[in-house]
C-alpha cells in the first residue's frame, strides 16, 4: 500500500519519472542514489511501504534476503565486484526517507570519510546479515 507525499513509493509504483528503475520484481525496484557514497550506490526499495526495518518482523527475512539477491546480481551484471561491496540499513532516527530501503554501495574501499562513517555497520546502519539476526528474533 502507497503512502501519500512518499517520494520512495512514487518511484517504486513508477510514478517519478526523473528515477530510472534499474530492476524491477514484483516486490521491489532497484534504483541509484541521489547522494552516492561510492562510485556505485543503488537502493532497493519494496513496493509495499514499510516505514523502516524496526517496523519487520520475522516473516519479513524472505523479503530482507531477495532485496539483498537483486541488489547482489544486479552489481555482478553491471561487472562490479560484490567482495568490496556494503550493504544494509539505516536505523531511525538516523534516514531520511521514512521508506524500507537497502543500500548497496562499491567499491566500499572507495568511500569518502564522511560515508565511511554514516554507513559503518552500527547502532545506526545495519548489515543485511545483522537486519536478518534481529528479524529472526522479532515475532511474526
Amino acid at each position: 500500500m502507497a503512502v501519500d507525499n512518499c517520494i520512495f513509493c512514487n518511484i517504486a509504483s513508477g510514478q517519478d519519472a526523473a528515477t530510472k528503475l534499474e530492476i524491477e520484481t514484483d516486490e521491489f525496484v532497484v534504483f541509484r542514489d541521489i547522494k552516492p557514497a561510492s562510485t556505485h550506490h543503488y537502493l532497493a526499495v519494496p513496493k509495499e511501504h514499510y516505514a523502516n526495518l524496526k517496523t519487520l518482523n520475522k516473516s519479513h527475512e524472505g523479503l530482507v534476503t531477495r532485496m539483498e539477491e537483486g541488489l547482489k546480481r544486479f552489481l555482478e551484471d553491471k561487472g562490479i565486484s560484490g567482495s568490496d561491496a556494503l550493504f544494509g540499513f539505516h536505523l531511525p532516527p538516523f534516514i531520511t526517507v521514512g521508506h524500507l530501503h537497502m543500500h548497496a554501495i562499491a567499491p566500499r574501499s572507495e568511500m569518502g570519510f564522511l560515508s565511511r562513517m554514516m554507513f559503518r555497520p552500527s547502532a545506526w546502519f545495519k548489515t543485511t546479515n545483522d537486519a536478518l539476526l534481529y528479524l529472526r528474533s522479532k515475532e511474526a
